[in-house]
Parts: C-alpha cells; structure tokens; sequence
C-alpha cells in the first residue's frame, strides 16, 4: 500500500503530524525526519529543490519513519514523470482547482491505459528494475494529494474528491487567505470559516483533509475543526524560530533577564 495512504488508514483519531520541508538539505531533512514527524512534504515549489536534489532527499529520508510527500512544482505530466522516477510515490499538486485537473493530475502518475506516465524500466523508482511487475503494481502504489487554494477550488471540493485517484486534499491556508483579500491573515474568521466548512464537508465524503499551521495553537485549531492530517511550520521555520529565541535571550535586556530568572540568578541592570 501507498504509505500515506496507509499512514492515514491506520491513524485512527490520531492526526498525524507533519511539517515542511524547505531547506533542500539531506543533512536537515534526515535530522526532521529523526524528530518524530509522521510526515513532510519535499518542496518543489517553493524551494531550490532540483531533480537530483531531490534524490537525495529522499534517500536521506528513507533512513527515518517519516513518510516523504513531493509537492511538485506545478501540475506537468513531465515534471510528475520525473519526480516518479526519482523514487517519489505520493505526490501533491498545487492550485487545483477542478476534477478536470485533478483527473490529469492522477493520469500523470499512471501508466498506460490508465493514464499517461511515460515507461522507463531502469529507475530509482523500480528499484533500478528490481521491483517485481513495477508496470503493472505501480498504478496502485502511487498516491495523489490535490492542493485547494482558492474559494473556487474550495467550492469545487467534492467534485475534486469524487476523481478516481485522489487520495487526499489538502488547503493551503497563506494562498487561500490572499485569494480571499486577506493575505498573510491566516487566522482572518472568514478563511477560518472557510476551512472549517471544507473540513466538515471532506468529513461528511469520509476523504482525508490535511494542511499545515504556523504555531502549535493554530495545529490544535485545525484539528478540532476536523483536519485529519496537519503540518507545523517547516525546517528553516522551526531553525529560525530557535535562532532568534537564542540571540534575543542573550542580546536584549529582557532576554537576559529572563535567563537570569531561570538560572535562579539576581536580575542586574544593563548599562
């Protein structure tokens, strides 16, 4: 089975926790998927991630039990063609806004006749052609996760869920909250109503629903409006957000003096 597709079987009420991975370091990302993630997405997007690149990532992840989904770039038959190659097996596509492309989303993760994957025998993909029958098992082992970004894909949810092939859906709330007119507003009450609703809906056709929250309040927010897979900020989010705790506790006055505090040390004046 595909192993999202299995991590979220199994996770029972347990949502399974996950977060993004944008520094395109195998060293980063084998350290993450150390850390305890269920899950991590290998971003395409919004990273310098590069083919080759993302080759090592994989096998950097495959040495931990987090489970590996590649946010491709953009929803290209070739792209997804090479990233398949390259050992990926569940992949989520950006911006889909209707079943006509999440249909050709699912076709470029197919072989023929079920879809339009080109064939190639020697890959990372197959094991380098080890993989007993990989042309006829591989259809069924891929997983597709279609990415909601606007109201109008929101709109389209249970269209989008219906497409043989979907496995999941998933929002992205900093898109979704600029498509709206409230960029960056993540917490904004009509996104979080917004998401909600498509969170209950997504319940009410039993279809997986993930997407991914800045801090761990806004985690626990999305999984009590009924989220059923949820990521925390990223790698360089979780690095800079301990880098800047650090520099601010021992370069400002009241950094210090909150060091001092837990060091059971006086409070000193600067100066």
């Amino acid at each position: 089975m595909n192993p999202l597709r299995q991590l979220l079987k199994s996770a029972g009420s347990h949502a399974p926790l996950g977060t993004w991975l944008l520094s395109a370091s195998p060293i980063v990302v084998e350290a993450i998927g150390h850390a305890g993630f269920d899950w991590g997405v290998l971003d395409m997007e919004h990273a310098p991630l590069d083919l080759m690149g993302l080759v090592h990532l994989l096998q950097a992840v495959g040495n931990t039990k987090m489970v590996p989904v590649v946010r491709v770039p953009w929803n290209d038959t070739v792209t997804v063609k090479r990233v398949l190659d390259a050992g990926a097996q569940t992949l989520l596509f950006p911006f889909v806004q209707n079943a006509d492309e999440a249909r050709r989303a699912v076709a470029a993760t197919r072989y023929p006749p079920e879809g339009v994957r080109g064939m190639a025998g020697m890959s990372r993909g197959s094991k380098f052609g080890t993989t007993p029958d990989y042309f006829q098992a591989a259809n069924k082992n891929m997983g597709v996760i279609a990415q909601l970004e606007t109201p109008e894909a929101v709109a389209n949810l249970e269209s989008i869920a219906a497409v043989p092939g979907v496995d999941a859906l998933f929002v992205g709330p900093a898109d979704l909250s600029g498509s709206m007119g409230h960029a960056g507003q993540l917490a904004h009450p009509a996104v979080m109503s917004l998401m909600a609703g498509a969170a209950q809906r997504c319940q009410a056709i039993d279809m997986p629903m993930g997407t991914v929250g800045d801090t761990p309040e806004a985690v626990v927010q999305y999984r009590a409006a009924g989220y059923t897979f949820v990521a925390i900020a990223s790698d360089l989010g979780l690095l800079m957000r301990g880098a800047r705790a650090a520099v601010k506790a021992l370069t400002t006055p009241e950094g210090e003096t909150h060091v001092h505090t837990l060091a059971g040390g006086t409070q000193t004046p600067r100066g």
